[in-house]
């Protein structure tokens, strides 16, 4: 599996389905195309989900994500806000959607983290890496923000970002 799936997953909105599967998510980590830094943040994140009970998790989430417009988990608004010149960007991200035959199944925009990361999955690994270097500013902000307010999102963002280094390429 590859590891923006899973990011993608658990950066959506908690719902019961994702409890009901975090023991399956947990035994997808030794297939993961991981380092043991990003797996022992990972573990960390399930941890934290499974400490909490559900109604608490989707008041955090809606609290961090929802709440506070510098925590947005659509990373065009980091970049327009409400400016006219979002509407291209996200036409945009659309049409490359399409252009990998990728059909958008959700009312979600197309900058929304976890559908970019859900495109991101389908991708090879240095095409991945090239196609979120793009958001790199956007995501190290992203994680600074989150990392601020002591969130455990943080981990999950800081993961991404380090992912989004064109320098892998060249290792």
């Amino acid at each position: 599996m590859k590891i923006y799936k899973l990011l993608s997953v658990l950066l959506e909105y908690p719902d019961q389905e994702l409890m009901d599967h975090l023991p399956e998510l947990r035994e997808l980590f030794p297939q993961l195309d991981a380092d043991n830094i990003e797996r022992d943040a990972l573990q960390s994140f399930i941890n934290h989900l499974q400490s909490m009970p559900l109604t608490e998790l989707q008041a955090d989430y809606v609290k961090t994500f929802d709440m506070v417009p510098e925590h947005s988990l659509h990373l065009t608004h980091h970049l327009f806000g409400d400016d006219k010149n979002r509407g291209p960007a996200l036409i945009d991200l659309g049409e490359l959607y399409k252009d990998y035959g990728i059909e958008v199944v959700t009312n979600e925009l197309p900058d929304y983290l976890p559908l970019i990361l859900e495109f991101t999955a389908q991708l090879d690994d240095s095409e991945a890496t090239v196609f979120l270097a793009d958001a790199k500013k956007v995501l190290g902000v992203l994680t600074e923000n989150l990392t601020k307010v002591e969130s455990p999102y943080a981990a999950l963002l800081s993961i991404i970002e380090n992912r989004a280094t064109l320098s892998k390429l060249a290792a």
